[in-house]
């Protein structure tokens, strides 16, 4: 990509990802409070909810070698076909495994998006964390639209249409995929199509995705109990879940240009080191600004990974992109299991001041372990090479 065009390419990628996370971000809202407007009981809610979440971590190795394979471009040409397609169902289907077959293909579209709008802006490391940070703010944008306009317009079109007029909208995303350039590809080694061994930094991703992904969104209303109070249950929770995102579009971009100019490195310390501090905030009772803290520092966090994952691994960005969400996708699934069987049994107190360690305490393991991967060779290794120019 040449450089004066890289910015519209990496924003028209983002905007596709954009239009496709429309009917899955209200679906969370919806779906638990009008399950049998959609043919199901509550059991199947759960399943629905998590299905695409366990299809990704076990496909997201398979969708980069296809990415590998056919190029990006015509990736995420499929995968907005696939999103429009499982957008609609959502409208039509009234039986749980015609539903589960769409969140399925919901999960391989988002797989290959999320990989892809990555792959698009860390193409030029000098503006990656900028590029980066656009993308996670543009992309949250359909979100957080979807979230407020779209739970107020299910009061007048019903729990099931509101996912048509959604697909409509969803299905522009395809033409704007056309639209993108071909990468050139790399001779990027092959990812595992199963689950790889975890790098320190993906474990990072790990405990961020279980922590606050996990535990902090599930326990956040038990925690603001009392605190604020909607009529209505669908503005309620769109309300909640777009605030959220509406902070990763002001703050993506802040931590990319933190990330550019100071080193991404050094960003992940100070922002996770401010994420485990908003975590112990919550464990002391500190709801209010604990709860700030944590999804300032997560906006931040939400660029500075993918950047250290391709500055790290410049010749295999897809291979190690593709680990990293993974194992972050793996422990935002286990945190709302973890917090759903203990909630009730543990202290939430408790669990938050080990939440704030445990992230520490990754984060250190990580830091020491990528300084002595970058140390360089020891001076003395450079006269010990064998002379070939003495006078004879």
């Amino acid at each position: 990509m040449r450089d004066g065009h890289s910015q519209v390419h990496v924003a028209r990628v983002a905007l596709v990802l954009a239009l496709a996370l429309l009917g899955d971000a209200l679906l969370y809202v919806v779906l638990p409070l009008h399950a049998p407007s959609f043919g199901v009981t509550f059991a199947w809610v759960g399943i629905l909810l998590s299905a695409n979440r366990l299809v990704r971590i076990i496909g997201y190795g398979a969708v980069a070698n296809i990415g590998r394979r056919i190029g990006l471009r015509r990736l995420t040409i499929a995968a907005a076909v696939g999103a429009t397609l499982s957008t609609a169902a959502y409208g039509v289907a009234a039986r749980g495994d015609a539903l589960l077959l769409a969140r399925i293909v919901w999960g391989l579209s988002f797989a290959a998006l999320n990989l892809t709008t990555l792959a698009y802006a860390v193409r030029e490391a000098s503006r990656a964390g900028r590029l980066v940070g656009a993308t996670r703010s543009i992309s949250a944008m359909g979100p957080v639209v979807s979230l407020t306009l779209g739970a107020w317009l299910v009061t007048y079109t019903g729990p099931q249409a509101i996912f048509l007029c959604l697909a409509a909208v969803t299905a522009l995303a395809m033409p704007l995929a056309w639209m993108l350039p071909d990468l050139a590809q790399n001779h990027e080694q092959r990812s595992p199509s199963l689950l790889s061994w975890p790098s320190p930094l993906d474990l990072w991703a790990f405990a961020v995705g279980f922590a606050v992904d996990g535990i902090f969104v599930t326990t956040l209303s038990v925690l603001l109990a009392g605190f604020a109070s909607f009529q209505s249950a669908v503005l309620t929770g769109g309300a909640l879940l777009a605030t959220r995102r509406l902070v990763e579009v002001l703050m993506a971009p802040i931590g990319g240009s933190f990330g550019d100019r100071w080193g991404a490195s050094r960003m992940l310390l100070l922002f996770g080191a401010a994420l485990s501090a908003g975590l112990v905030l919550l464990a002391t009772g500190q709801i209010g600004i604990g709860a700030i803290v944590v999804v300032l520092a997560h906006g931040v966090l939400t660029t500075i990974g993918p950047v250290l994952v391709a500055e790290r691994n410049p010749d295999s960005h897809l291979a190690r992109l593709s680990a990293y969400v993974t194992w972050r996708d793996i422990g935002a699934a286990l945190g709302p299991l973890a917090a759903g069987f203990t909630i009730g049994m543990i202290n939430l107190d408790l669990a938050y001041a080990f939440l704030g360690c445990l992230l520490l305490l990754v984060m250190s393991i990580d830091a020491v372990a990528w300084n002595r991967r970058a140390k360089p060779l020891p001076y003395r290794a450079r006269s010990e090479r064998p002379c070939n120019d003495r006078p004879h």
